[in-house]
């Protein structure tokens, strides 16, 4: 069997992975248009910050992985075009590529709106590989002497943030949404965050656009300029659909998969930040573009195109990330009952559905982030569990009624 995954991140791993739990023998060949062996991506603001090295953000897997799971990397070339009726892949090198099984695991790209003068500012960045987070290094340079602007304050520009702390002079961001983290966060956590990064000197400019650039200038829809050295542009990221297109597969807002990651197209799977899937809480398809998700994704498509029948059908919204010192988890859906509580530097809001747990936010104390996941991903009754004392104690819920009573020191519960 010949099997030719194009991509070269976790959904790319998690495939590899997916096929050697059934095919120990077949022929693997990866194409992949970044240099680079496999890396944790999201972590390179960690590299800009210092708390990592690019030899260590380089070892998301170890050095001699490709050679162990029998993988032919093709690093640096580009799949340009797909024939799903012959089973070829066109590189960038001229060569065609023969596949019995192929995957599509090509991520997605940075979204640059069209804004005038964009193409005279001299310095600009996206922020979302590691080429761009050594671009980024170079144009700071050492002695936190430029003025950096960032468009968009979800977490790519968030983390790009507290990535430059050390390198910039002063940091400003603008976000048409009328609070960070938009797409993530309620007003009231988010209000909480924005408050904790803004007492690390970031400024936010909020419920306003940039309409023009000159130069090193920007012009925002409230009327006010901002001058800057470098810019950084990270208002989101869509779906690399432009090989799919050519193989024909059906597509909205990503590449259409079902729950086993198979698309339109016989032997063609995908995975993915390049996908549309169904979520499970709403019963339509959409983009969950999170490191987990691409790695299930990629793994159950391995293992279909290994011929098993695996199904991946517990992709929820997930975000564990931290700015500045705040650790952040949050989940699922927030239809349903809210459920706060606040002790201290600490804020858990729940929230329930019929007779589940359907999402949950954590800043904070995150410890007990596992079991609260777990609930929702598993979609478990909370009739069938003590909802009532995991709510304060989740850890308690693996234990039963009467060794939770003796943990507890009390009586039967």
């Amino acid at each position: 069997m010949r099997y030719v995954i194009i991509g070269g991140s976790a959904a790319a791993v998690g495939c590899i992975e997916g096929i050697r739990a059934l095919d120990k023998e077949g022929e693997i060949t990866l194409v992949s248009s970044e240099p680079y062996a496999f890396y944790g991506r999201p972590l390179i603001s960690y590299l800009l910050e210092g708390k990592t090295t690019q030899e260590k953000l380089l070892r998301y897997r170890p050095a001699d992985y490709e050679e162990k799971k029998g993988v032919h990397a093709l690093r640096g070339v580009r799949a340009e075009a797909i024939d799903a009726a012959a089973h070829t892949v066109s590189l960038s090198s001229g060569e065609t590529l023969p596949y019995d099984k192929l995957c599509l695991a090509v991520g997605s790209s940075p979204f640059v709106p069209p804004t005038q003068g964009y193409d005279t500012v001299p310095a600009k960045n996206c922020f979302t590989t590691l080429d761009d987070a050594l671009a980024l290094q170079a144009m700071l340079g050492q002695d936190k002497a430029k003025r950096v602007l960032i468009v968009g304050a979800g977490l790519i520009g968030l983390k790009c943030a507290e990535g430059i702390l050390p390198l910039a002079a002063s940091i400003d961001v603008v976000d048409l949404a009328p609070r960070i983290l938009s797409t993530v966060l309620p007003q009231e956590p988010a209000a909480i965050v924005q408050k904790h990064i803004e007492r690390a000197g970031v400024r936010f400019h909020l419920g306003q656009s940039v309409t023009r650039f000159e130069r090193n200038v920007a012009h925002l829809s409230g009327g006010d300029t901002l001058a800057f050295d470098v810019l950084v542009m990270a208002v989101g990221v869509r779906a690399n659909t432009q090989l799919a297109q050519t193989a024909g597969l059906a597509l909205e807002r990503g590449i259409v998969v079902d729950e086993g990651c198979r698309t339109s197209e016989a032997d063609i799977f995908a995975a993915g930040d390049c996908t549309v899937s169904l979520d499970p809480d709403t019963g339509k398809r959409r983009a969950l573009a999170i490191w987990p998700n691409a790695s299930m994704q990629g793994d159950t498509a391995g293992r279909n195109m290994a011929g098993g029948h695996a199904v991946h059908d517990k992709g929820i919204p997930m975000n564990a990330t931290g700015f500045m010192g705040l650790h952040l988890i949050s989940a699922g859906s927030y239809d349903g009952e809210p459920l706060l509580s606040r002790k201290g530097d600490s804020y858990k809001l729940l929230y329930t559905r019929d007779d589940r747990l359907v999402g949950f936010i954590l800043l904070g104390d995150i410890d007990r982030a596992g079991i609260y996941t777990a609930l929702v991903r598993e979609r478990t009754p909370l009739s069938t569990i003590d909802f009532e004392l995991i709510r304060e104690t989740p850890q308690l819920m693996a234990f039963s009624a009467t060794e939770r009573a003796m943990k507890l020191g009390g009586g039967a519960l």
